[in-house]
């Protein structure tokens, strides 16, 4: 028997039928049999089924109080010499990054400008740091230049992810530094889905495109097979952040077991550069594969999204899709714009060309018997 909500909460029910008439309801998942092919996890490099290692399971405190552990400086040591940059801070997430940076270095008299695209974490640091926020078309640079050329305020950030997920496209990270450098503007790089993957030995976009970025975000739960995330960038912003960034004073240190797990990583990504060969190559057959069986798969590299419009279509093909025991899950508003629901292929360093074959046929399976 369904338990009914106390009267102070019954419009919750009405507005969940709603969501769930517009076919955009998100139930707990089903949790995994272990027999699917999973190509909807973020573990690029499969790097986390590693059993971890034997360090304290807390900190205890916010890491200004009494949280602060060597395993947090080693891993930001790591981190920074991944990026390139002289110094990094971990946060508990990259959700608290993104909103802990932005909130941070960005007032009311200051301008934001972000891609339209940009993480919910983006978007949610730039309105908590109450700044004017100018979003822009995606990828567009010359909406970026006019922004900046407009804007007659004291400070302007640009923030933009270096390769959007849902998309799997980039942003032109040169071009962007040279508007930035030209109207005075710090240059912001949320690195979360790129780095361990691509990029000169995994190290990021910004690394293939010779960009230094004023802040680089990246997350410890993507590649590197832990959880956690970090703000690189020079001393001083490092230090402001340790000062002023809210979602990193007031948390507990992130878990010292989970960061000695993601300098683990971080290490092993750049130790066995063959997991990143393997994800990209697996990446090619599956895209030439998906292009024979007549589908159109968007952007380049590990993330395959494939567009199919209407939320109860991508529901429906994920579901056919795991009844053949491969799990991807569909991808609706607000996630994605309306009318672009998709499926969201991530293919990681953990398959084979035999599982990469498998999931073709399957997907050329649907296509065969139509999508309705």
């Amino acid at each position: 028997m369904k338990q009914e909500s106390p009267p102070a909460l019954r419009f919750l029910d009405e507005a969940l039928s709603a969501t769930e008439r517009a076919g955009l309801l998100r139930a707990r998942p089903r949790a995994g049999t272990g027999l699917e092919l999973t190509f909807c996890s973020n573990d690029y490099l499969g790097l986390a089924s590693r059993p971890p290692p034997a360090r304290p399971s807390g900190s205890g405190a916010s890491r200004l109080v009494a949280g602060e552990r060597d395993d947090h400086v080693d891993v930001e040591h790591v981190a920074a010499d991944l990026v390139n940059l002289p110094s990094a801070l971990a946060f508990t997430s990259g959700y608290a990054a993104n909103v802990g940076l932005l909130s941070a270095l960005a007032g009311p008299e200051d301008l934001i400008v972000s891609d339209a695209l940009n993480h919910a974490s983006i978007v949610d640091g730039a309105r908590l740091s109450k700044a004017r926020v100018a979003i822009v078309g995606h990828l567009d640079v010359g909406a970026v230049e006019a922004a900046l050329a407009e804007w007659r305020g004291r400070r302007a950030f640009v923030v933009t992810e270096s390769y959007f997920s849902m998309d799997a496209d980039a942003p032109d990270l040169a071009a962007l530094r040279g508007v930035c450098d030209t109207h005075g503007a710090a240059l912001i790089v949320d690195e979360a889905h790129a780095l361990g993957v691509l990029g000169p030995e995994g190290r990021g976009l910004c690394a293939a495109a010779g960009v230094q970025p004023d802040a680089l975000v990246a997350t410890f739960g993507k590649s590197f097979g832990a959880g956690g995330a970090f703000v690189a960038g020079c001393p001083s912003l490092v230090t402001w952040l340790w000062n002023r960034a809210r979602s990193f004073v007031f948390s507990t240190g992130l878990s010292p077991a989970v960061a000695s797990a993601a300098a683990a990583g971080l290490r092993a990504s750049l130790a066995e550069p063959e997991r990143r060969e393997r994800a990209l190559a697996s990446a090619r057959q599956f895209r030439e594969g998906l292009v024979e069986a007549g589908v159109r798969p968007m952007g380049f590299a590990h993330v395959i999204p494939w567009v199919l419009g209407d939320p109860g279509i991508a529901v429906r093909a994920s579901e056919a899709l795991r009844e053949l025991g491969i799990d991807v899950r569909a991808i609706r508003p607000p996630s994605v714009a309306v009318g672009t629901a998709r499926l969201r292929f991530a293919v990681t360093a953990s398959h084979r060309g035999a599982d990469i074959g498998r999931a073709v046929e399957a997907v050329a399976g649907l296509v065969r018997r139509g999508l309705s």
